[in-house]
């Protein structure tokens, strides 16, 4: 049989967590890999027991099964960005870092998850030195929120001013980029602050949206900076893509009620058809 194929998708790997209730994690991931036109792929780290109101349990992938998943999906598809969440163990953050090492991606997000949006810790307190030391070089950018980079920084966040000494910090550890999220701070506005080595900050401002449905913002924004890059975006044009998706996505949700905690998003407010490139 003679096959035209002339195009292929543009593909992102998101290697994460499982969200049972469908709001963050892989879900989410794949769901803003979908809503933008890009073909998802991912390797699951763990498994958690969760809905909108909390985490009930969690159940680390053995590293051998989540190694086995990356080098599957880079063995056969070109990969185009990937994204990287929850890792909950030390050994599983090695084998991602040793992963990128050998398959060589050119655009990787970090999103450094600790904390659910319900309160609940995500990663074992030693694996995060593990995840500075062996992944904050290696990847494109991290997207801290607020809490995250007080703690990675060691420092209390509470205005422009300290996210700026923060980011500095990061940079400093060994970050390329990073992307302190603004949304926990109070006020009428979300501020997110890229912060580089080489260009000054860029302020991405936009009017806080008045909704319980927040579940999963992070691994939204983190994703969709991913699958912009995917599509070629240079790096300050995804964020601010990314910025423009996710609160659309916020607004599109407002009036819907999922659960009785803080429900998910709406991912696909204007969705995209899977992109074709040719080849």
């Amino acid at each position: 049989m003679n096959i035209n194929t002339t195009f292929r998708y543009p593909v992102a790997l998101t290697i994460a967590g499982s969200d049972s209730g469908g709001g963050a994690g892989i879900q989410a991931d794949l769901k803003t890999f979908s809503a933008l036109g890009i073909f998802g792929t991912s390797a699951i780290t763990s498994i958690t027991a969760q809905n909108t109101q909390g985490i009930r349990g969690i159940q680390a992938i053995s590293p051998e099964i989540v190694e086995g998943q990356i080098h599957a999906v880079f063995e056969d598809l070109t990969v185009d960005a990937v994204k990287i969440g929850m890792l909950y163990s030390r050994e599983t953050v090695r084998i991602v870092a040793r992963s990128i090492d050998r398959f060589s991606p050119s655009k990787i997000i970090l999103d450094p998850v600790m904390i659910s949006t319900s309160g609940s810790k995500l990663i074992e307190d030693k694996t995060i030195e593990v995840i500075v030391k062996e992944l904050f070089y290696r990847v494109t950018l991290v997207t801290p929120n607020i809490d995250e980079a007080a703690f990675l920084s060691g420092m209390p966040i509470r205005n422009e001013a300290e996210m700026e000494i923060a980011a500095q910090k990061l940079l400093a550890s060994g970050c390329r980029s990073v992307l302190i999220k603004g949304g926990h701070l109070e006020g009428e506005n979300v501020t997110d602050i890229l912060f580089t080595h080489d260009e000054a900050p860029l302020r991405l401002v936009a009017p806080a949206v008045d909704t319980q449905n927040t579940h999963g913002t992070g691994c939204t924004f983190s994703s969709a900076i991913a699958a912009y890059m995917a599509l070629g975006k240079g790096l300050p044009d995804a964020v601010r893509a990314a910025k423009a998706y996710i609160t659309a996505a916020l607004h599109a949700g407002t009036d819907v009620k999922t659960g009785y905690g803080h429900g998910p998003l709406n991912h696909f407010f204007d969705p995209v058809p899977l992109i074709k490139i040719k080849v």
